[in-house]
């Protein structure tokens, strides 16, 4: 852990200062972080400017595709603004397309049905790629909506930043338990005898080397395995309180056809949709964390 961080539970003063900015710049609404964005393949500065500020005050944007000739049924789309902010490293997970950017709509396909993305299903509180190892944490994850369902599939987010915060602030010791190498674990994926995955153990909370907060977790309560402590036992009914109660920090929207979410792997949800849909989302996981251009100070001379 380094120091002076926000995120180290021994230096209050760091967390208290981070926490003050946070709650200065927090967006009060959804529609505060949507940025209409006329050519996703080559933002101009202010596009990027207005996303990357999204992003800081709450690690996600959702940029709106404008221009009526922009093929937004094209997978180009995710992979162009996410290279635009450092994103190569895409997670060649199970069930992804040969490009490792996955296409989210109800499969057919018995080996995909399996996984609730590729059905109608609702999805809980998760982030993404919760069962992948230490090594290969998932730092960002972009969704691009080619097709939305007509009714239902609406999405539920929270930054993890302030999810952290509100645990923090009921009790630091919530953190601590949640911090601890072997809190949450995932059994091994097998799949008609074949281990497609081993099992895998790890904290909830967690930082990078370069001193940000990571937060692997998922609300689910089959294929997955917690500490049986009395302690652990407290600091998940805690968390669990925290994502189902509304507060100005969650937000709740629907992707339309052209509009993205670009996140530093944030919690979300997705709501039930109708199972005959047309629903098609593009979906890509990256190893990076979201690489932000600089802040643009503006001009006092005068």
């Amino acid at each position: 852990m380094l120091q002076n961080s926000p995120f180290n539970l021994g230096d209050h003063s760091a967390y208290l200062s981070w926490r003050a900015d946070k709650l200065a710049n927090y967006p009060i609404c959804l529609e505060e972080i949507i940025v209409p964005v006329k050519n996703p393949h080559q933002l101009s500065d202010d596009e990027k400017q207005q996303l990357a500020d999204c992003i800081r005050r709450c690690n996600m944007a959702i940029y709106r595709v404008t221009d009526s000739h922009i093929d937004i049924i094209n997978k180009n789309v995710l992979a162009d603004i996410g290279k635009q902010f450092g994103l190569h490293n895409l997670d060649n997970n199970l069930h992804a397309d040969e490009d490792a950017i996955s296409s989210l709509s109800v499969s057919r396909d018995d080996s995909k049905k399996a996984y609730i993305p590729y059905t109608n299903k609702p999805i809980a509180w998760h982030t993404d790629g919760y069962y992948n190892t230490g090594e290969s944490q998932i730092r960002a994850m972009l969704l691009h909506c080619a097709r939305p369902a007509e009714e239902g599939g609406e999405n539920q987010l929270i930054d993890h930043e302030m999810v952290y915060m509100m645990l923090r602030d009921r009790d630091p010791g919530f953190v601590r338990t949640l911090s601890e190498t072997d809190v949450m674990g995932i059994p091994e994926n097998i799949e008609n005898g074949k281990k497609i995955r081993d099992a895998v153990t790890g904290p909830v909370f967690s930082t990078d080397a370069q001193g940000h907060l990571h937060m692997r977790y998922t609300a689910r309560t089959r294929s997955i395995f917690w500490k049986d402590t009395a302690e652990v036992k407290a600091a998940r009914e805690a968390l669990e309180d925290i994502l189902k109660t509304k507060s100005y920090y969650h937000f709740e929207g629907k992707l339309q056809a052209g509009d993205g979410l670009i996140c530093n792997n944030v919690l979300h949800t997705r709501k039930r949709f109708n199972e005959d849909s047309q629903r098609l989302l593009f979906r890509g996981r990256y190893f990076d964390r979201i690489q932000l251009p600089p802040l643009i100070k503006a001009d006092n001379s005068n």
